[in-house]
């Protein structure tokens, strides 16, 4: 049973609760973790020591003066990766070799640790004189904040507290810097304390914690960082106030990161006017700003979100580091608010959007995710390629993605004083709201979610099933062969007495469907894409007829989509056909389409998730 990254307190304000345990035990998602465990994660300390990140841990432990690598951040992804094992461990306390590395790395950091506190490789060793000067770049804070995540996990997951003895020390310091009346009143270029700061508080109870991140994200949107300067406030979300800001814009993961510090910050002080603009935000990035994947950032400029509707296909920025900010932020805001909303965004980014970030060999990467690459596109290599690579120089991605998926379980479900919720799907067993249920499904290739109760309260208990938005049709039994009775905005509910053994079936209809975008969306407008279940699909040239010209293809208004299952292709997946045409030809050419999660895992070739309609 594994802890999560999100562990409110007694008094929150929040409708739900995360699970108390949960754990994935087979499946899709069981077949991915297990990957990120044994290759991702497994080989993230070799990566970061031929990066030069441990490196500079050493220099700063030793007193060296070389920094190695492009970017005052450097730090963040061994934190991160920290983290990532930490949650892992939880899962796996028996892996010795784990622990160890985890164990070396603890040890790594808590001798590079300045005695004041501080703990920033790239000043300490390259620039010791410009500590907390460059808050624009610096990441200091952002640093900062990595580590208190990592360390929570490492408590969380192990019970001890060497890891976390190293984040309070910096965090103190980072108090005694910071305030209207200290050394430096202002914020970080980059929001990811705030989110920190507010679980640092969960885990200690040491209301300091929460009141330095309410500091942080009240003085947003005061020009603290110098606007005029480039790239400007905006980009450092320094541009309005959270409570007035009336979209998301800016940098995406900067956006999201101080959006969830935010929702953190209204979870535990019932902040009810902080409520309503977060709503608001959300409302306007699922609605105007967010991609078919889920992708988020449509502009490679500052990457960034748009205007409303600029949702390029070909140009898609859409950072796998935004949508894992994006499940962040939209997980905190279901929580909060009990509405099924949310969590559907986070099953649309999670199966799309954030997964075709990491090859099926849990060794490949995308820090760009497009919705579509021409015949002629031409790789220039470098980080922002749309051809995987086996890491980056700015290497924020990859440690991103293991943190998520070794957490993944936390995300399944919650509960409050009635029972249980299942949010997302994956055969396991999750324990909240007083009882404890086992999942059994193929999910996504299937439709089928059979919850059996194993424990529950001896009086009246609530399950309740998320009921996808995309679904137009599903079925239910309850456990006495009947229909349960209450259906609401996007949950099925069956209150009842339950006992062990007691299931509940639902029946999501998988029909393939061709998506219309919205008309706003100037970029794909008289296009379709093939959805199926919560799978966006696209076509890859290497699955289309040998000498079609890929960039031509249409598919007729209305096709008929066929679906079958592959077991052999792409470690199995389920693909849709059509009949579709080659623009100016009436001839019919059959196209196939894959999973956009699983694009990008064969030969390079065009790919394109929005097909011209003829």
């Amino acid at each position: 049973m594994s802890p999560g990254p999100i562990r409110l307190t007694g008094h929150a304000y929040t409708t739900l609760r995360p699970a108390g345990a949960a754990c994935i035990t087979g499946g899709f998602w069981a077949d991915r973790r297990r990957t990120n465990a044994e290759v991702s994660i497994a080989q993230g300390p070799a990566k970061l020591e031929a990066a030069g990140n441990l490196a500079n841990l050493r220099a700063a432990a030793d007193g060296g003066n070389t920094f190695t690598g492009d970017y005052p951040f450097q730090d963040s992804d061994v934190h991160k990766w920290l983290e990532a094992a930490s949650w892992q461990l939880a899962d796996q306390p028996e892996n010795a070799e784990l622990a160890a590395h985890v164990d070396q790395l603890i040890a790594l950091l808590a001798s590079a640790q300045e005695p004041d506190g501080y703990l920033q490789t790239y000043f300490q060793v390259a620039h010791p004189e410009k500590r907390w000067q460059d808050l624009r770049w610096g990441h200091e804070l952002y640093c900062a904040g990595h580590l208190i995540q990592a360390a929570v996990a490492h408590r969380r997951a192990t019970g001890r507290d060497e890891l976390l003895a190293v984040a309070v020390r910096f965090a103190v310091h980072v108090d005694s810097v910071f305030g209207p009346d200290k050394a430096v009143d202002g914020v970080c270029g980059h929001p990811e304390i705030e989110t920190a700061l507010v679980e640092l508080y969960r885990e200690t109870r040491e209301r300091r914690w929460l009141d330095l991140a309410g500091y942080f994200v009240e003085r947003r949107g005061h020009g603290l960082l110098d606007g005029e300067r480039r790239p400007g406030a905006v980009y450092w979300q320094d541009h309005v106030p959270v409570r007035e800001a009336t979209t998301v814009a800016g940098h995406a993961v900067r956006q999201l990161y101080l959006l969830a510090g935010a929702t953190d910050l209204a979870a535990e002080t019932g902040d009810a006017d902080l409520r309503v603009s977060l709503e608001r935000l959300w409302a306007a990035m699922a609605g105007t700003k967010t991609y078919l994947t889920g992708g988020v950032g449509s502009r490679y400029e500052g990457e960034a979100f748009g205007e409303p509707y600029e949702l390029p296909a070909d140009r898609a920025y859409a950072e796998t580091c935004a949508a894992i900010a994006s499940v962040q932020w939209s997980w905190r805001m279901a929580l909060l608010t009990g509405e099924a909303k949310y969590s559907d965004l986070v099953e649309r980014t999670l199966f799309n959007g954030f997964l075709s970030g990491v090859g099926l060999d849990g060794d490949s990467w995308l820090y760009v995710n497009p919705l579509q690459i021409r015949e002629s596109y031409e790789d220039s290599g470098g980080d922002k390629s749309a051809r995987r690579t086996p890491w980056f120089r700015c290497a924020c991605c990859p440690p991103n993605v293991m943190r998520l998926l070794a957490s993944l379980p936390h995300y399944m479900a919650s509960g409050d004083g009635e029972g249980l919720q299942l949010h997302q799907f994956a055969t396991g067993v999750f324990e909240a709201g007083g009882g404890r249920v086992r999942v059994a499904t193929d999910y996504p290739w299937g439709g089928r979610i059979a919850v059996t109760v194993e424990e529950a309260p001896g009086a009246e208990w609530t399950l309740s099933v998320r009921i996808p938005a995309w679904c137009e049709d599903f079925t239910a039994t309850a456990p006495d062969g009947g229909a349960p009775a209450e259906t609401v905005p996007g949950w099925l509910r069956l209150r009842r007495r339950w006992q062990p053994g007691d299931t509940l079936t639902v029946d999501l209809d998988l029909t393939a469907r061709l998506t219309r975008p919205d008309p706003r969306v100037d970029a794909v407008r008289g296009c379709v894409a093939i959805e199926r279940g919560p799978l966006v699909h696209c076509l890859e040239g290497v699955d289309q007829r040998p000498g079609v010209p890929f960039d031509e293809l249409t598919l007729p208004y209305g096709a008929h989509l066929a679906v079958r299952h592959e077991p052999d292709l792409l470690g199995g997946v389920t693909v849709v056909s059509a009949d579709g045409r080659i623009r100016g030809s009436a001839d019919a050419v059959r196209l196939t389409a894959v999973p956009y999660c699983a694009w990008a895992n064969r030969r390079p070739g065009p790919m394109r998730v929005w097909i011209p309609e003829s």
